[in-house]
């Protein structure tokens, strides 16, 4: 498939609506969503992009493609390690773990053999139920060695290489236990890779070994099914938000709430929260600061972007908007902050700690922002170079796939400010001199 360059900051398009994106490492972003189990003729799955910048726009191109049958793609998480790259998916009530492996493909007329974009094994060929509702999925041929043996092939004319993906699905959990239609809303992995988060309907935070996925909490947190999850940087708290319109902090060890958060509106209005990040630390001594999107329950009434001292529990900063917010992401050093609109798909990124709005992008989507992802400064590989300070990617049913950049802010060097006073005050002395006066 040929690169798709950036036209107002349109990266790509797919066919079928998008729920939800995850950066694999600092080049290669995963989007997921579909159609549902419905009849429609849309499919469900994943797309990999291949992320890279020509000196003037970024360019995205399509890199592995991969089906999950009936279950549509409404959440999921990813972890790198440096050496392995993990998947997990929400697939109605169940939680599925991938294994993303990367190899070497050959380019036949300069296109990917067909074919290659299938994965291993099949999303939902479950080989029954064991322990706590665990399914391990029958696993199909390898794609590596129908690729080996097509290299053998001496008809076979191949002459460029590309980098693939291959998710291979491994366990299944059931992470929702609702009595009827039961759904998986949300999954979070710590930062570290040692626990896995899992919200849905039934308002239960379950907490798992990562990548084992063994069970050890069951958090009756929420009285109404579970809207967002987010562990701190060191992986030891979790918070949760629901649409019982409750923030609660809990230890993610032990398994026991620390603390709720709340704040007094005006004029009696309510709040339900939409979303939440962490603000990620860059030093081990500074406090946790979580961002939240509160939605009025009225229209009458602003939105908020809101930056919270956890150790105080008040809120510090907060933005307010004049529509309801839909989605939210941190960059991972910690400088920015994006947040996507409801009805007007507009993008907006501000300064983590101020707020102070930098970029503004009015009908970025035709439709609600349902994603938002920023290019990683920290993630293992080489980052992308170009001319920007910070990007994030946005995606929502609308099919399409978005990216707004921040050009450098250029400022002086302090020292040169200093001389340029120096120098102004003097030539004040000189003209005023000359003049007389």
């Amino acid at each position: 498939m040929p690169s798709r360059r950036n036209r107002v900051g349109l990266l790509a398009r797919v066919n079928f609506p998008l729920y939800t994106i995850q950066m694999l490492d600092s080049r290669h972003i995963l989007v997921g969503g579909g159609g549902g189990s419905a009849n429609t003729g849309i499919s469900n799955g994943f797309e990999i992009f291949e992320l890279s910048h020509d000196g003037w726009n970024f360019i995205a191109e399509r890199v592995t493609g991969h089906k999950t049958d009936a279950s549509v793609v409404m959440n999921c998480a990813s972890y790198n390690d440096g050496k392995r790259i993990w998947l997990v998916a929400g697939q109605e009530s169940h939680c599925q773990l991938y294994n993303v492996k990367s190899t070497i493909v050959p380019l036949e007329n300069g296109e990917l053999l067909k074919n290659t974009t299938t994965t291993v094994g099949g999303s939902n060929n479950s080989d029954g139920l064991s322990g706590d509702k665990l399914r391990q999925r029958r696993k199909s041929e390898r794609i590596d060695e129908k690729i080996e043996s097509l290299k053998q092939d001496d008809n076979a004319n191949f002459t460029h290489k590309k980098l693939q993906f291959i998710l291979q699905p491994s366990i299944s959990i059931q992470t929702d236990f609702t009595a009827s239609e039961p759904l998986q809303r949300i999954v979070r992995i710590s930062p570290n890779g040692k626990l896995m988060a899992t919200g849905g309907l039934d308002g239960v935070i379950r907490l798992w070994k990562f990548p084992h996925l063994e069970k050890l909490h069951d958090l009756k947190a929420h009285t109404k099914e579970i809207d967002d999850i987010d562990f701190n940087s060191d992986g030891n708290f979790v918070a949760t938000i629901s649409k019982d319109g409750r923030a609660i902090i809990w230890n993610a060890i032990k398994g026991i709430k620390t603390d709720e958060l709340s704040w007094n509106t005006s004029g009696n209005a309510k709040y339900v929260y939409k979303r939440l990040r962490y603000r990620i630390r860059n030093e081990k001594k500074s406090k946790d600061q979580l961002f939240t999107l509160s939605n009025a329950t009225s229209s009458k009434n602003s939105s908020y972007l809101q930056l919270w001292d956890i150790e105080q529990g008040t809120i510090i900063k907060s933005a307010s908007f004049n529509e309801t917010l839909s989605a939210m992401a941190v960059s991972d050093d910690g400088k920015f902050v994006a947040v996507g609109t409801m009805f007007s798909g507009t993008i907006d990124i501000f300064i983590a700690f101020s707020l102070q709005r930098v970029l503004h992008v009015p009908g970025a989507h035709s439709m609600f922002v349902t994603g938002l992802e920023f290019l990683p400064i920290q993630l293992n590989g080489p980052s992308i170079t170009s001319n920007s300070e910070a990007a994030v990617v946005s995606i929502s049913v609308d099919n399409k796939i978005c990216i707004h950049s921040i050009p450098f802010r250029h400022t002086l060097p302090f020292w040169l400010v200093i001389i340029l006073i120096i120098l102004s005050i003097c030539g004040a002395f000189i003209f005023c001199s000359f003049m007389g006066i």
